[in-house]
């Protein structure tokens, strides 16, 4: 069944630590036994919320642009955000996603998703996503004219920061 947020509360920090080394297989075993079931529910809400809020994403002053994930960064960041989880006390469910994009040296805050807004966040993740280089220099000038929504797609490659909101560990930072 379905943990309920005074459950998830009670489990505490059970779970060994990430930074750590390379986990034993017996340990991945044990937390893929306790991985709660809605996880997958959990993260196909929230990548479509991210590409919800990527729709939304203001790119200039004056514009408005649809920002798209292409189909393997989709699956990458579900795959990540579900292995960054796994060894969270309520999961997935316990999320607090920063989402931003990169743009040449700067960097744009989209938004921020509570995986379950019912749940207290338990970690906090900063999804930083980029433009397709390929295609920047051929799209700067749509930000001066053109559309009001022009559709844009993002790089595969992405980073995410994991924080522990529980814990004063140190921030995880994946490349990928």
């Amino acid at each position: 069944g379905r943990l309920e947020t005074s459950d998830c509360e009670s489990l505490g920090s059970a779970s060994g630590s990430e930074g750590d080394g390379e986990a034993l297989p017996e340990l991945e075993q044990e937390l893929e036994l306790l991985q709660d079931p809605e996880d997958e529910l959990v993260c196909a809400a929230l990548v479509e919320a991210v590409q919800a809020a990527l729709c939304r994403a203001p790119l200039g002053p004056r514009r408005c642009s649809r920002l798209l994930m292409p189909p393997a960064l989709r699956a990458q960041v579900r795959a990540e955000l579900q292995r960054l989880a796994r060894s969270e006390p309520c999961g997935l469910r316990g999320a607090l996603l920063d989402l931003c994009v990169e743009q040449g040296k700067a960097c744009h805050g989209v938004g921020r998703i509570a995986a379950d807004p019912a749940v207290v966040p338990t970690f906090q993740l900063t999804l930083v996503l980029r433009m397709d280089s390929r295609l920047w220099p051929k799209i700067q000038g749509l930000f001066a004219s053109g559309p009001a929504f022009a559709p844009l797609r993002l790089s595969t490659g992405f980073r995410v920061i994991k924080k522990k909101l529980y814990s004063s560990e140190q921030l995880l930072i994946e490349e990928c």
